[in-house]
C-alpha cells in the first residue's frame, strides 16, 4: 500500500485522517503545519502528500509551491484539503500547480475512500 503525509494545523484532523488510511492498510504520518511537512519530505519516502490549504504561517498553497520547486520533490503527488468552496479560478490555480485531487472537509469516508483508490491508482 502506499505511505501518506497528512498536513493539518487541527491535530483531531490529522490522527482521524491518519487512522482511516492506516485502516485502509496503508502507512500514514502527519505534519502539523507546512514547515513540519517541508522537513520531514526531507528525509521521508512519501507516495502522497494530503495537504489542507489554510494553515497559519504558511498556507498549503505556499507548500505546495516549495514543493513543486524542489527537484526532488516537483512530481509528488499532493491532494489540498479544505473546508473552503473553490471557485473556478482557484481550482484552475491549483490544478495548474499539479494537484492531483481537491478534497472537501469535513470529509465524506466513502468519497474519501474512492478518491484515495483513483489517486493511488488502485481502481
Amino acid at each position: 500500500m502506499a505511505r501518506i503525509m497528512v498536513v493539518d494545523d487541527e491535530a483531531d484532523i490529522r490522527e482521524s485522517i491518519k487512522t482511516v488510511l492506516e485502516s485502509l492498510g496503508h502507512e500514514a504520518f502527519t505534519a502539523k503545519d507546512g514547515m513540519d511537512c517541508l522537513e520531514k519530505l526531507k528525509t521521508e519516502k512519501v507516495d502522497l502528500v494530503l495537504l489542507d490549504f489554510f494553515m497559519p504561517e504558511m498556507s498549503g498553497r505556499e507548500v505546495l509551491e516549495r514543493i513543486r520547486a524542489d527537484p526532488k520533490l516537483g512530481k509528488l503527488k499532493v491532494a489540498m484539503m479544505t473546508v473552503a468552496r473553490m471557485s473556478e479560478a482557484g481550482e484552475a490555480a491549483m490544478k495548474k500547480l499539479g494537484i492531483v485531487d481537491y478534497i472537501s472537509k469535513p470529509i465524506d469516508l466513502a468519497n474519501f475512500k474512492e478518491r484515495l483508490r483513483k489517486i493511488l491508482g488502485q481502481d
